[in-house]
């Protein structure tokens, strides 16, 4: 099998398995936080982030397989983090006219992933061997 087709059965694998997770994290943590505001999106964005930054960092020092590489990084975190969800759940706030918690929502999804790439990748440099 080309190098190709092993990346592309590699990424399909890994976004199946990050979808689902984003799915059932998005869907039941709400329900079992018993919160009335889209901390599902808000968890799999930020862990997500942090999971990327510490992988990142960390893949630098030590040799890590491409399609292993592109598993992670591009299937499964990037089916696990949303762009699209928190924007849709942002505007169905709006269109609720919750303004305030609208914003909240862009303030902590923005801020949250941004320190957790960081921090992720300060923690993968930590974790890297010399």
């Amino acid at each position: 099998m080309s190098m190709h087709w092993a990346l592309l059965i590699a990424v399909a694998f890994g976004s199946a398995i990050g979808g689902v997770a984003r799915f059932l994290i998005r869907e039941y943590l709400p329900l079992w936080l018993n919160v009335d505001f889209p901390i599902g999106t808000l968890t799999v964005n930020v862990i997500g982030c942090l999971l990327a930054g510490v992988l990142m960092s960390y893949w630098q020092a030590v040799i890590v397989s491409p399609v292993f590489k592109a598993a992670i990084l591009v299937g499964f975190l990037g089916a696990l983090t949303t762009f699209s969800s928190f924007s849709v759940d942002t505007l169905a706030l709006v269109q609720e006219q919750n303004y305030a918690k609208a914003g909240f929502n862009v303030f902590v999804n923005m801020t949250f992933s941004l320190i957790a790439v960081f921090f992720g990748a300060w923690i993968g440099g930590k974790l890297a061997p010399n």
